[in-house]
């Protein structure tokens, strides 16, 4: 009988092997999946946190309990999606607990998710800077108003790119839930973000001269 192939090397398994290999102890293992995973489940707590240094707690104590509970994990189910739940379910017990501090230092402005998205999407320019900064300091507002569990679906769908069935995984319902629960935020934050209603006293805007085709 020939011998088993030699494991690949931890930069070279994929997320299953891994597991298995950190559920037997292999803290190597378990290694290479916190570099691959953590710096979304980071941006997965800034979002809901909305604080770097509440986010970078959330993320290694996801990771923490993650190692510590590696040996119940069921491989039917993926790694990162569990990880993911953890991480949720940390950084809403942080926002609650901590009383929405971001608020009191210095408002959306200063949010590190503005500044981000700005520094993103300015590309250099700093007249665009200050518009983008005053519009996703609006739209981190509309966001942290909802309640966690559209604000959870939106960051996980809108924001890290995952499908209903993995974003359903994470939060413990069904797909068809979290269908309706985008639909329901993308209908808030609209609202949210409508431009004031004009007074009827006010002159209406001179309208905008488009050219029509000859």
């Amino acid at each position: 009988m020939a011998p088993a192939p030699p494991p690949l090397p931890v930069r070279e398994a994929p997320p299953a092997a891994l597991v298995a290999r950190a559920q037997h102890g292999d803290r190597a293992a378990f290694g290479e999946l916190m570099r691959r995973y953590r710096p979304r489940i980071y941006a997965l707590a800034l979002h809901l946190t909305g604080d770097a240094h509440d986010a970078d707690d959330v993320a290694q104590e996801a990771f923490l309990r993650a190692y510590r509970a590696i040996g119940d994990f069921r491989q039917a189910a993926e790694f990162f999606t569990w990880v993911y739940r953890i991480a949720v379910n940390l950084a809403l017990n942080v926002r609650r607990g901590r009383a929405r501090r971001r608020r009191l230092v210095g408002g959306a402005l200063d949010d590190p998710r503005v500044a981000l998205a700005v520094q993103a999407d300015a590309s250099g320019d700093p007249r665009r800077a200050v518009e983008l900064r005053q519009t996703y300091a609006r739209l981190v507002e509309a966001l942290d108003a909802l309640s966690p569990s559209l604000r959870s679906t939106v960051v996980l769908v809108a924001l890290q790119g995952l499908s209903h069935e993995q974003a359903g995984a994470v939060l413990g319902c069904p797909p068809g839930t979290i269908a309706w629960r985008i639909h329901e935020a993308r209908q808030k934050l609209a609202r949210a973000l409508a431009p004031p209603p004009r007074d009827a006293d006010e002159e209406p805007a001179a309208p905008m001269l488009v050219p029509l085709p000859g």
